[in-house]
């Protein structure tokens, strides 16, 4: 999950969710302020199947790595620094979560979605499908 620069006082945020390859599987915008973890259990729902979910350091929450496990989906999400007993992950397995910011480098290639040039969050959302379509 990765945030775009602020346009006009608009601030969103991309959650996204990617097959093992880094291919866009399912797209999610939010407001700025909404947390990481929020934006994933709205995604949650429609994961494909998988045994592993990489994620950053903000959607590390009891709960949200508890609904996983409700999934049958393992959690490889590093612990948020203030957590007083960190929770282990596999450093191995989380390396390649290099594939996801590749694929919202690339997205942020296409000047239109990384200047936030469409105001409204539909057409917004549609040319970042339409970027990840064409890459």
């Amino acid at each position: 999950m990765d945030r775009f620069p602020e346009d006009g006082g608009m601030n969103t945020k991309l959650h996204a969710v990617t097959d093992r390859e880094g291919r866009l599987v399912r797209l999610f915008v939010t407001a700025g302020q909404v947390s990481d973890y929020k934006g994933a259990l709205v995604l949650q729902s429609g994961f494909p199947q998988a045994n592993w979910l990489l994620a950053d350091r903000g959607c590390d929450a009891d709960w949200f790595r508890n609904s996983l496990s409700g999934s049958r989906i393992r959690a490889c999400i590093p612990p948020r620094k203030s957590r007083t007993i960190p929770t282990k992950y596999d450093k191995r397995r989380y390396w390649r979560r290099h594939r996801i910011e590749i694929m919202f480098g690339r997205i942020k290639d296409w000047r239109r979605v990384a200047t936030r040039y469409d105001r409204c969050p539909e057409v917004f959302l549609s040319a970042i499908a339409l970027a990840a379509t064409v890459i």
